[in-house]
């Protein structure tokens, strides 16, 4: 297939870059300048633009752009950045899929689990309504406005994910560091829920969305068990062979990461349903598995 893929410098749009392209697909990278080479597509999130002949022939689109969550402390002009760069890309790039007179049959966008706000001990599938908070409001707006493709008859799912675990990027990679230098552990009290997936189960999910017609709206990308803080430091410690002795108090995580410490603190025990009952299979289900295959 014909794929485009915007967030491909990232650390899930690069490693599905890397997927689709040695199982032969011609990927299409939609890139923030003018293109350099025929495997690139121009557009300007920001300024709502995209160069759509290039979208052109593609069967599926990928959009996975948006700010780090965790990149930098929320004041008022970042989290505008964080909404701006989710809810105006999507919007203008459904936009640009529905004008296609012959637009890819699936539009796949990035979401988060944070669209459930604290959950608490509650599992909660797809079903589940929005929570309060900001990352909820920014997720509700974010799956909103990819309306123009749905409206266009382009079959459009929304990947919901959980916490990536892996070397290269994310929270996990601020991680690794401090469990193998022995300073890790747990987080507040450690018992909110954190729904992890594998880099490699995230990749091979999205990619069962984009092959499975079936699946539309969102779509949980988590393992099926998510796990508490606590239990997740003691399996780090385990399988780094580490101590976890340290404990970062929720007072401190306030202080040091303002009001995006809610979101640490928060509990989201997100489960898969959508995946599993359209028969995907986990390669790395538990987290001692999925944090092995992150070290390899």
């Amino acid at each position: 297939m014909r794929i485009a893929v915007t967030g491909s410098s990232g650390l899930i749009g690069g490693a599905l870059v890397r997927s689709l392209r040695a199982d032969g697909h011609e990927v299409v990278r939609v890139v923030r300048r003018p293109s350099r080479s025929g495997d690139e597509v121009e557009w300007q999130p920001n300024r709502q633009y995209v160069d759509v002949a290039g979208l052109v022939g593609c069967e599926a689109v990928v959009n996975l752009a948006g700010a780090g969550i965790g990149d930098h402390r929320w004041t008022d002009a970042y989290r505008k950045e964080i909404r701006d760069s989710r809810v105006l890309g999507t919007a203008a790039l459904a936009e640009a899929v529905a004008s296609l007179d012959t637009p890819p049959r699936v539009l796949l966008n990035g979401s988060a689990v944070g669209y459930y706000g604290d959950t608490g001990d509650r599992a909660v599938d797809e079903s589940a309504p929005p929570g309060d908070g900001f990352l909820p409001e920014v997720c509700v707006e974010w799956e909103e406005a990819a309306a123009p493709a749905q409206e266009a008859g382009v079959r459009t799912a929304f990947a919901r994910t959980g916490l990536v675990v892996a070397r290269e990027g994310g929270a996990w990679a601020r991680m690794f560091p401090l469990f193998k230098a022995g300073l890790g552990g747990k987080l507040g009290d450690g018992r909110q829920y954190w729904s992890f997936i594998a880099l490699h189960d995230e990749v091979a999910a999205l990619r069962h969305i984009l092959d499975t017609d079936a699946l539309s709206g969102p779509v949980n990308c988590t393992a099926p068990d998510p796990l508490t803080n606590r239990e997740i430091t003691a399996a780090m410690g385990r399988v780094l062979h580490r101590p976890t002795l340290f404990a970062v108090p929720a007072v401190a995580l306030k202080a040091v990461l303002g009001d995006m410490a809610g979101d640490v603190l928060g509990s989201q025990r997100a489960v898969p349903a959508k995946l599993l009952d359209s028969g995907f299979s986990f390669a790395f289900p538990g987290i001692d598995a999925a944090i092995g295959a992150a070290l390899r």
